[in-house]
């Protein structure tokens, strides 16, 4: 039997394409009381494959070969909106970066509140 490797790598290629697609990483939406939410997946394939063949005078041909692979499915966050907004809720660890993403609009609120009351403690101070 010939085993051709170039074709079933491409097989496996293809199909792994196939499973790869949008609505695999973002997942069909549901509703959780007044929230609707969707989940993010992460999705991790790896695999492998290898043959050898060889001719013998005494033996004839011979051919070998075989194949591996592995996936992993992983929920990364969800996307929640209700009628007035939409967040983004990380599952597990998240890296330093996320976390800063997702505090900017708190630290953007806190700074221009800081400098409004500066600048009124000023105003307040130019008035006395």
């Amino acid at each position: 039997m010939d085993i051709n490797f170039e074709a079933f790598s491409k097989n496996m290629v293809d199909q792994l394409k196939s499973f790869a697609k949008t609505e695999t990483v973002i997942g069909e939406q549901f509703t959780l009381g007044k929230y609707t939410c969707v989940p993010v997946i992460r999705v991790g394939f790896g695999f492998g494959s290898g043959g050898a063949g060889g001719d013998s005078p005494n033996k004839g041909k011979a051919s070998s070969g075989g194949g591996g692979g592995g996936m992993g499915v992983e929920p990364i966050a969800f996307l929640v909106s209700d009628e007035n907004e939409v967040k983004i809720l990380n599952i597990g660890k998240s890296t330093n970066f996320e976390s800063l993403i997702e505090k900017l609009p708190d630290i953007a609120d806190k700074i221009s509140n800081f400098s409004s009351k500066k600048s009124n403690e000023k105003e307040d101070s130019k008035s006395e």
